[in-house]
């Protein structure tokens, strides 16, 4: 990203990329474009044109693509080139071209990454960032519990913890953000998404284990100067979102956004006297500050944030002026106040424009006050993080290398009812990776870190990603990772407080709550073709993923008066099988399907069983279209998405009274999401949904919700909606 930035307001070579189909020159989308010798290059758009730096020692200009001959052009002017690929007689492929898709898959990277664009994004309400995966089949999003109202995901059968969460690749959704940080990222300040599914990268960090998950924010340059969002819906939520962007010189543009969201309304639809949602306020305001002086190759942002979130949630009567700490009414608050700073300094050399370094750093200090009924949890965790990272090439563009070192440091202060746990956590670590590209069929990087950790030892990460091409419109990849974490069992679990179990930790010696650390290796294999349907685009993807614990800290739910945490003894493990089809059907209009199987057991105490709350079955379906922009810029939009949930297994409740034990297993779930949006002009749009239309409701989410402060109390037997159909309408004005 430094790299770009930087060279953009260099001279621009352009040109078009095209290839000859039926006597017609057809634009060639994903063409690589690179000056022989260099890491400077681009990819050709979906009109197949393109633009890169120019130099006058910059002469020979290489464009290549899977099934075509790779040419190298002798550039002796910067003129506009016009380019026709020839079909290659000697490769078993031909062309890849792409049709604008709002999820965009790559055939050329070595890791299973794609990317959620913003218009996927504006599918759906998309209010935070948990709500931004409603229309991906590869992310799971379901409620944590009947009380807080908060949404949490999973990737490959595993819970939030266990994927790297980032904001422009630092690491944000961790330690005390993790059971609601994700909610405190408006989805108006996001530009798009990188998901990696499966190990990631070692320049990250560590920690991650079931995948990758990057955020990009816009930026005070490229983002409109005034954005404006309005969000209203029928259970009386109400969301506001400002940006303001302006360029203050020829080198600094700022950007000021804000973000509000309120509900203040009481729901109890299903008479159960708890309240359906929780009532919140949340102010969240973040300033930005893009610099760049191109001429001596530097580029950094900075970043100031501030948020401050109100949740009141439990027995609709609650009170919390004369009702805390009661036993007159159940219920909760969670006040949390979070302050960032995080910068990001680039430097590319001028002379050598392969050669560049960043420097990442980001300061938080988060804060949280909570109770749940007589259960009291608060939290204060400072962090600081710090990257340096450095790109070079090794003897032409298709070797590169990325080095560096890594700082973190995190101090934890928690109150758990009467219990005090403190802490202090910091790593030193060094990493390296290679990537090789012969420009043709293969890709692969290999990377491995090694980190000094001041509780978990000293210990090597590695990694490896690998993308070969058999045969035309193909990608086959293969990863193999191992990821290593601390587990902070309170903040990650907070649903637990909303229950009457005692919480025991069944010690064993370790330094992190008198636990081990968690320890994991990710294998994966991913296939994706793409190919003409009655002559429209098509793909299909096949993955598969295996996470194989050394050591997880269990979380034993089998137990209704009891939650248990201990070290595995035994085998815990998690397979995930996916298989996607996407399909333009016709000019606009898109379909995309998916079924995903789950297979994830571990040894409790009591045995081996599945994990709890996760279906086995998965279906999964979503359509758009959209009209043709009329000359005014008008247009209307519409999208659909269906989920389909198996039964999922409860945990046991057969110790418990007759009137409190659950079935083995839930029932099915369906939902079904709806949404239109009409384009008035580039300046101005509506639009109107709906969520859970079909209004599938879970009966009684709460057990003993007529005796909250009874040995039976538990909120979080949830597997299904609870509110029922929710509507909504908003609008957004923009000024370029």
């Amino acid at each position: 990203m430094f790299l770009s930035l930087i060279l953009s307001a260099q001279d621009q070579l352009k040109g078009i990329v095209s290839e000859t189909s039926t006597g017609k020159e057809i634009p060639l989308s994903g063409a690589n474009v690179y000056w022989l010798g260099s890491s400077i290059g681009a990819i050709s758009a979906e009109d197949g044109t393109f633009e890169l730096p120019y130099k006058f020692s910059y002469n020979k200009l290489v464009i290549s693509y899977v099934g075509f001959k790779t040419d190298t052009i002798n550039i002796k002017e910067n003129k506009y080139i016009k380019h026709v690929m020839q079909a290659s007689d000697e490769l078993d492929a031909v062309e890849i071209k792409s049709r604008n898709q709002a999820t965009r898959k790559s055939y050329l990277q070595a890791a299973n990454t794609f990317t959620v664009t913003s218009a996927e994004l504006l599918k759906a309400a998309c209010c935070n960032l948990a709500e931004s995966f409603e229309t991906n089949p590869s992310i799971d999003v379901n409620f944590a519990d009947a009380v807080s109202g908060t949404k949490q995901i999973k990737m490959l059968g595993l819970n939030s913890p266990y994927i790297l969460i980032a904001t422009e690749n630092i690491p944000t959704i961790r330690g005390a953000s993790q059971a609601y940080g994700l909610s405190f990222i408006p989805g108006t300040w996001v530009e798009s998404i990188q998901i990696t599914k499966g190990t990631g990268s070692v320049v990250n960090g560590f920690e991650s284990i079931a995948g990758q998950i990057n955020a990009e924010l816009v930026k005070p340059a490229t983002d409109n100067k005034l954005f404006v969002n309005l969000y209203g819906a029928s259970n009386e939520r109400l969301e506001l979102n400002t940006h303001f962007n302006t360029k203050v010189s020829d080198k600094w543009s700022t950007g000021l956004y804000l973000h509000g969201n309120t509900h203040q309304e009481k729901h109890d639809i299903n008479d159960d006297g708890f309240l359906d949602m929780p009532l919140y306020n949340q102010i969240n305001v973040m300033n930005r500050w893009q610099y760049a002086n191109l001429e001596k190759g530097l580029v950094s942002f900075i970043n100031f944030r501030y948020l401050n979130d109100e949740k009141q949630g439990g027995q609709v009567d609650f009170n919390p002026d004369i009702d805390k700490g009661t036993t007159n009414f159940w219920g909760s608050e969670i006040n949390t106040e979070r302050f960032e700073v995080s910068t990001k300094f680039g430097y590319v050399n001028p002379e050598v424009p392969y050669q560049s370094i960043g420097l990442q750093t980001a300061f938080s200090h988060h804060k949280q006050d909570s109770y749940f009924g007589l259960n009291l949890y608060d939290i204060e965790h400072n962090s600081f993080y710090s990257n340096l990272v450095y790109n070079t090439i090794i003897s032409d563009s298709r070797h590169k290398v990325k080095t560096g070192l890594s700082f973190t440091y995190d101090h934890y202060d928690e109150l758990v009812n009467t219990e005090n746990y403190e802490r202090t956590e910091n790593s030193v670590g060094g990493f390296f990776e290679y990537a090789y590209d012969d420009l043709d069929k293969l890709t692969m990087t290999a990377g491995v870190r090694v980190d000094q950790h001041n509780r978990l030892g000293f210990f090597v990460t590695p990694r490896f990603h690998l993308r070969y091409t058999p045969w035309e419109k193909s990608a086959l990849r293969f990863s193999i990772g191992r990821g290593k974490r601390s587990a902070n069992i309170f903040a990650e679990n907070q649903n637990m407080f909303s229950s009457s179990r005692q919480i025991n930790i069944l010690n064993s010696g370790g330094k992190i709550y008198g636990l081990n650390p968690e320890i994991a290796w990710n294998y994966g294999v991913s296939y994706l073709q793409g190919f003409n349907l009655f002559d429209r685009k098509a793909d299909v993807t096949f993955d598969f993923y295996r996470t194989d614990f050394q050591n997880q800290v269990v979380v034993d739910w089998e137990n209704p008066y009891e939650v248990n945490f201990y070290n595995l003894e035994g085998d815990s493990y998690a397979n995930s099988f996916q298989f996607e089809f996407n399909y333009n059907i016709f000019e606009h209009f898109d379909l995309r399907m998916a079924y995903k199987y789950y297979d994830i057991k571990t040894d409790y105490k009591s045995g081996k069983l599945d994990k709890p709350l996760i279906p086995k079955h998965r279906l999964f379906a979503n359509t758009s279209y959209e009209t043709p922009i009329k000359d005014n810029g008008s247009q209307w939009k519409f999208d659909a998405t269906y989920n389909w949930l198996s039964e999922q297994r409860f945990p046991s409740t057969a110790i418990s009274p007759s009137e409190y034990q659950l079935a083995d297993e839930t029932p099915t779930v369906g939902t079904l999401n709806l949404q239109v949006t009409k384009v008035f002009s580039p300046k101005f749009e509506v639009y109107l949904g709906g969520e859970n239309v079909t209004n599938v409701r879970q009966d009684n989410p709460v057990v003993s919700a007529d005796n909250p402060f009874g040995s039976n109390f538990d909120s979080n037997f949830v597997y299904g909606p609870i509110y029922g159909s929710m509507y909504y309408a908003g609008l957004r004005f923009k000024i370029k």
